[in-house]
C-alpha cells in the first residue's frame, strides 16, 4: 500500500529540513556515552525479557526517524557487527546520517528516505527497532506502531516512546498560545522564534504559565525552540492510551527503558508502612494501573519511553529471586557489555588497592535514582568479569583465595559462606542489568 504524505507530515519533514535534529557534530563519538549505549545495546531489553544474553553480531537493527544520525551511531557502536538500517522523512537529515556512519566508518549501514507505514517496501526483518522521539509525530500512532511490527522478527523487539500529556501539558499550553497567534500556520522559522521568545519574555514574571516554560538560556537555542515551543504534530499520551494502543496493534508491552525509576514504591516514606487498602491492592494491581499510578503521582517523565514486541514471544524462565541452590551452581555470569570498558576496570582496580566502595552505577546511571556501591573485598569478585563470562563457582573460588581468614575471628571462611555473599552481589546487582545471569 502506498500511503500519501498529510499536509501536516509535509511540514514536519520541513520543519526538519530547516532544523535537522539532533544537531550534534558528525566527529562526536558517543563511545564513552555508557547510558546511551546501554539503552540501545538489544541486549539490554532481550535480557529483561528472556533472562538470556544475545549476541548482536549479524543482527540488523532499524533506526526509524533517524533523523540527522546519531542514534544510528550509537545502535552501531552499542551492536557490534550488527546492520543499521535507518528512515526518516527528511531528506536533508537522511544524507547527515549517511555522512556520519561513513565518517565513524560503519560501512554495513543504509539510510532511505521513507515513512514508517512504507517500511515493507524495503524487504527487510529486524532484530531490533529503534524509534525515538519520532511516534507521537506521527498522524495515527497506531499505524506506526503496526508499520514497525510488520517488518519485526518474531523475537524481534521495538523502542519507541510517546510524549507525556500529564508532564509536558504546560508546553501543549504555550504551543496553543503560539498557534492562536499564527506562529504555527506554516513551518516556523527565525521570525516565528523570535515572536515566540518576545512573547514568552514580555509576560510579568508571576504568570503562572511563564514560571512553568520560560527558559531563556536554552530559547537561544533554535533547536530547543522548535523541539518545544513550536514542534508542529507535538502531541501526548497517558500510560493507558500507551496499552490501548498496543493492544490494538497486536504488540505485547515488555518493559519501560527506565524500568527501576517507574517503581510505585519508591514514591512513599516507607514501603513497610503504607496505608492499608494501599498495601493490599499493590501487590494484586496490573503493570499497566502500577506505571498509571506512578504517572498520576509523580508525573517526572517527559517521555513514556518503553520496550514491546510480539505477543507471547518470550521464552519462559524462573526470576533470579527465586533460583534454587542448583540453579545457580548451573548459572553463567556475564558483565553487561556496556560496564566491559577500560574507564570501568580501571575504577575498580584503583578502589580495590585503595579499599575504598566501588560505585558501579556510576558508568550507567539510567536504571536507578540511587548510587549503587560495592565493598572494595566483594568487588574484587567481579574483575574476571572484565575478561568473559564466568560461572559463579569460579568467583567463589577467588574471594576464598583473597579472603581465606574472618578479620575479625581469625577464622578460616567457609565455602558455603562465600557462595551466600556472591550470591548476594550478583543478586543485588541483576536489577539494574549490571551483571546477567542465566541458568
Amino acid at each position: 500500500m502506498n500511503y500519501q504524505e498529510s499536509e501536516l507530515q509535509a511540514k514536519i519533514r520541513q520543519q526538519f529540513d530547516f532544523v535537522t535534529y539532533p544537531r550534534i557534530p558528525v566527529e562526536k563519538s558517543p563511545k564513552d556515552d555508557y547510558e546511551s549505549l546501554f539503552i540501545h545495546n538489544l541486549v539490554t531489553p532481550y535480557y529483561l525479557r528472556n533472562q538470556k544474553v544475545i549476541e548482536t553480531e549479524g543482527k540488523i537493527i532499524l533506526d526509524a526517524g533517524c533523523g540527522s544520525g546519531y542514534k544510528a551511531l550509537v545502535l552501531a557502536e552499542a551492536n557490534p557487527e550488527a546492520k543499521i538500517v535507518g528512515i526518516d522523512i527528511s531528506e536533508k537529515s537522511v544524507e547527515l546520517a549517511r555522512q556520519r556512519l561513513k565518517y565513524h566508518g560503519f560501512d554495513n549501514a543504509e539510510f532511505h528516505v521513507l515513512l514508517i507505514e512504507e517500511l515493507p517496501s524495503l524487504g527487510l526483518e529486524f532484530d531490533y527497532i529503534n524509534c525515538d522521539e519520532v511516534l507521537y509525530l506521527l498522524p495515527d500512532i497506531v499505524a506506526g506502531l503496526q508499520g514497525m511490527k510488520s517488518v519485526l522478527k518474531p523475537d524481534g523487539i521495538i523502542r519507541t516512546n510517546l510524549h507525556s500529556s500529564l508532564q509536558r501539558h504546560n508546553y501543549f499550553k504555550v504551543q496553543e498560545v503560539f498557534q492562536m497567534m499564527g506562529l504555527m500556520n506554516e513551518n516556523p522559522g527565525e521570525m516565528e522564534m523570535e515572536l515566540a521568545r518576545e512573547t514568552l519574555d514580555a509576560l510579568k514574571d508571576s504568570i503562572i504559565l511563564k514560571r512553568q516554560v520560560w527558559k531563556p538560556e536554552r530559547a537561544k537555542n533554535e533547536e530547543w525552540m522548535l523541539s518545544n515551543y513550536l514542534l508542529l504534530g507535538d502531541k501526548g499520551y497517558t500510560i493507558p492510551e500507551i496499552f490501548a494502543a498496543l493492544k490494538s496493534a497486536d504488540l505485547e508491552f515488555i518493559s519501560m527503558v527506565k524500568w527501576r525509576q517507574w517503581e510505585i514504591l519508591d514514591l512513599f516514606k516507607s514501603e513497610d508502612d503504607l496505608p492499608a487498602f494501599l498495601g493490599m491492592s499493590l501487590p494484586e494491581i496490573s503493570v499497566e494501573e502500577r506505571l498509571h499510578l506512578f504517572e498520576l503521582l509523580q508525573p517526572m517523565h517527559r517521555l513514556l519511553d518503553f520496550w514491546c514486541g510480539h505477543p507471547q514471544q518470550s521464552q519462559s524462565f524462573v526470576p533470579v529471586s527465586e533460583w534454587t541452590d542448583s540453579d545457580w551452581q548451573k548459572a553463567k555470569v556475564h558483565l553487561h557489555p556496556q560496564l566491559r570498558n577500560s574507564q570501568a576496570r580501571e575504577d575498580l582496580i584503583n578502589c580495590i588497592n585503595n579499599h575504598k566502595p566501588f560505585e558501579i552505577s556510576n558508568y550507567v546511571k539510567l536504571p536507578t535514582l540511587t548510587p549503587i556501591h560495592i565493598d572494595s573485598s566483594m568487588a574484587v569478585c567481579l574483575l574476571p568479569l572484565w575478561d568473559g563470562v564466568c560461572t559463579i563457582e569460579s568467583l567463589v573460588e577467588r574471594l576464598i583465595k583473597i579472603r581465606p581468614l574472618d578479620p575479625i575471628t581469625l577464622e578460616v571462611v567457609s565455602k558455603e559462606r562465600c557462595w551466600e555473599e556472591v550470591k548476594e552481589l550478583l543478586d543485588t546487582l541483576d536489577p539494574f542489568l549490571y551483571v546477567l545471569l542465566e541458568r
